[in-house]
C-alpha cells in the first residue's frame, strides 16, 4: 500500500469513527449538562442543525426558575447553563424570540436567583451548601458568551480559591461551605477536565481588553494541566482519582485535558512542547472507541463510580478531535 493510500485509508476510517460517537451519543438519554455539554460538540464540530435541535429541545424542558434541559435534576444548581450558549447561538442563528427569553431566563437564574456561598460563587446542589469542582465547566463559560465576563471571572476565582490544592495542583471535588471542610477531597480525573476545559471557554469568550484576566485564567489553565500531566500514564490516560493509582484506568479525563492544551495552544496557552501529550491522549481515546462508537472505560454514567460509558464522554472526544483539527488547521 502506497503512503497516500495508507493515509486515505486512516482518514476514512477516522470519519467513520467519527460518526459512530456522534450517533451514539444522540442515542443516549441525556440529564441537563450532557445535553449542553452535546449541544456545545455539535457547535464547535460544525454541525449546527443538531446544536439547533438539541438547543430547542433543552428549552422545551426548560425548568420554571429558567434552568435549561431539566430532566429530573432540577436539584443542581448550574448544570443546566451548560445548554447556556447553544441556546444563545440558536437564537442569534434564527432570530426566534422564544429562544432569545429562554437563554435570558437561565441567565437571570444563575444572576439572581441561585443559591450561592457567603461569598457569592454559585453552589452545585440547591438544598445543600455545596460547591464542586463540576460548575467551573458549567456556568461561567455562559456567563462569559453571554457578555457578564467579569462574574464569568469572579466564579473560577471563587471555585478556585474554594477547591484548588496547591500541593497537589489538582482541584478537590466538593467543599462544603458550612463547616469549611470537603465532603469529597479525592482529585477527580473527571473534575480536573471539567476545570480545565472550561477555563479555556471562558478564556476564549473574554474580551482583549481584559489583559489581566486573561493573563491569569491562561496561567490557572496551565497550571491545572500541568498538575494533571504529573499523572499521565504511559498509556496515555488517567487513573479515576488522577493521584491515586488504585483506582480504574479511565478515558474521559484524558480527552478533556487533550481538548484543553489545542484550544490552549491556538489561545497562547501553551506551546508546541504539549502537543505530544495531547496527541498520546487523543491516540489512547480513538482506541477505545468499538465498534458501536461507545467511549469505553469512560467514568460511567449515571453514578460515574465504575468503568464504563457516558453521553459527556462521547461528546468530549468529538470536542477534542474538533480542537485537534483546528490546532492543525492553526499551527505555522
Amino acid at each position: 500500500m502506497t503512503a497516500n493510500a495508507e493515509a486515505k485509508e486512516l482518514h476514512e476510517a477516522h470519519v467513520r469513527r467519527l460518526e459512530r460517537v456522534k450517533l451514539a451519543l444522540l442515542a443516549m438519554q441525556r440529564y441537563s449538562w450532557e445535553q449542553g455539554v452535546a449541544a456545545q460538540a455539535m457547535l464547535e464540530s460544525g454541525e449546527q442543525a443538531l446544536a439547533l435541535g438539541l438547543a430547542r429541545d433543552a428549552v422545551n424542558r426548560q425548568d420554571a426558575y429558567g434552568k435549561l434541559g431539566v430532566m429530573n435534576d432540577g436539584y443542581s444548581v448550574t448544570d443546566a447553563a451548560a445548554n447556556g450558549e447553544a441556546v444563545l447561538r440558536a437564537a442569534e442563528a434564527t432570530g426566534e424570540q422564544s429562544l432569545a427569553e429562554a437563554s435570558d431566563r437561565m441567565l437571570a437564574w444563575l444572576l439572581q436567583h441561585a443559591p450561592r456561598t457567603k461569598e457569592g460563587v454559585l453552589r452545585h446542589v440547591v438544598d445543600k451548601p455545596q460547591v464542586w469542582v463540576d460548575s467551573i465547566y458549567m456556568a461561567p463559560p455562559f456567563l462569559a458568551v453571554a457578555g457578564h465576563f467579569e462574574e464569568a471571572v469572579k466564579q473560577v476565582e471563587g471555585y478556585r480559591k474554594l477547591l484548588w490544592d496547591s500541593s497537589a495542583r489538582l482541584y478537590g471535588h466538593i467543599w462544603d461551605d458550612e463547616t469549611e471542610c470537603y465532603i469529597r477531597q479525592a482529585h477527580w480525573g473527571v473534575g480536573n477536565g471539567w476545570a480545565a476545559a472550561g477555563m479555556i471557554r471562558v478564556l476564549a469568550a473574554l474580551p482583549q481588553t481584559m489583559t489581566n484576566e486573561k493573563e491569569r485564567l491562561a496561567a490557572y489553565i496551565k497550571e491545572t494541566v500541568d498538575g494533571c500531566l504529573a499523572h499521565l500514564r504511559e498509556d496515555g490516560l488517567f487513573h479515576d482519582v488522577m493521584d491515586d493509582p488504585s483506582t480504574f484506568v479511565e478515558t474521559n479525563a484524558a480527552q478533556m485535558v487533550s481538548y484543553a492544551i489545542y484550544r490552549g495552544a491556538m489561545l497562547g496557552v501553551f506551546d508546541d512542547n504539549y502537543i505530544e501529550a495531547a496527541d498520546r491522549m487523543k491516540e489512547a481515546a480513538r482506541a477505545k472507541v468499538d465498534e458501536n462508537g461507545l467511549v469505553q472505560g469512560s467514568c460511567a454514567a449515571p453514578f460515574f463510580d465504575r468503568p464504563g460509558t457516558a453521553p459527556e464522554s462521547q461528546a468530549f472526544y468529538l470536542l477534542m478531535e474538533s480542537a485537534a483539527a483546528n490546532y492543525e488547521q492553526f499551527k505555522p
